[in-house]
């Protein structure tokens, strides 16, 4: 007996050790952004990774909004998609670990986001859209990784009523399946954008500005379902 409660009390120990180091402000994760302080951002065409080919057009529609919602200034995605394509840089893979002073240089931008998509996919059956991107944000002066943050998001478009045995059940099915078809999967890159970047510190054009560095951080892979 004084075995086990040893055991337990060890247990614990090591428990609330585990809650103390999780208690990680964004001033302490995102250092570097605090450091740098960038004010504006290029927003890089996404990294498809997955087999639905517009994957990439429509997800990069749901970046611009989100961004300047935190306070940055964020360059148009179309103009800048225009320029990558007349000079031949529209893959992102070219970039993503390279130099990419060139943006500094031609548009001013102090960062750019990269997005790298991993999942896209919709289940009418289930109704279940899964959207799995990861977002990574790297200064166009020294190159250094500021941002980097994952989203696994499931979001539920199930139909579901009471009673009806069989027939309820094939209905709630047919319903389901019209609902997740009518629900684009936009809207779930959206969710997972907001969620991702919620926890990225804000830019000089928010209210919070410079206020934010003691706020617990999140962690690094988000996976949640929304309804």
């Amino acid at each position: 007996m004084k075995k086990y409660l040893f055991l337990a009390i060890i247990a614990l120990s090591l428990a609330s050790c585990g809650v103390q180091t999780a208690g990680v402000t964004k001033g302490m994760q995102y250092s570097q952004m605090y450091e740098e302080k960038p004010t504006s951002i290029v927003i890089m065409p996404p990294i498809n990774k997955t087999n639905s080919v517009e994957a990439k057009e429509f997800f990069y529609t749901t970046l611009y909004l989100p961004l300047c919602e935190k306070g940055y200034y964020v360059y148009s995605p179309y103009l800048t998609m225009e320029m990558l394509q007349s000079e031949s840089a529209y893959d992102s893979e070219m970039f993503i670990e390279g130099n990419i002073n060139s943006f500094q240089d031609v548009l001013g931008a102090d960062a750019a986001m990269f997005t790298v998509i991993k999942s896209w996919d919709k289940n009418s059956l289930s109704g279940v859209i899964t959207v799995g991107v990861e977002y990574i944000l790297r200064s166009t002066t020294t190159g250094t990784t500021l941002y980097e943050r994952e989203g696994l998001i499931k979001l539920d478009t199930s139909i579901s009523s009471t009673g009806g045995g069989l027939m309820g059940t094939l209905v709630n099915m047919a319903a389901t399946a019209i609902n997740t078809a009518m629900t684009d999967k936009v809207i779930a890159g959206r969710k997972c954008t907001a969620l991702v970047l919620g926890d990225m510190p804000v830019g000089q054009y928010h209210e919070n500005y410079s206020k934010d560095s003691g706020t617990p951080a999140g962690e690094r892979i988000i996976k949640a379902t929304i309804k």
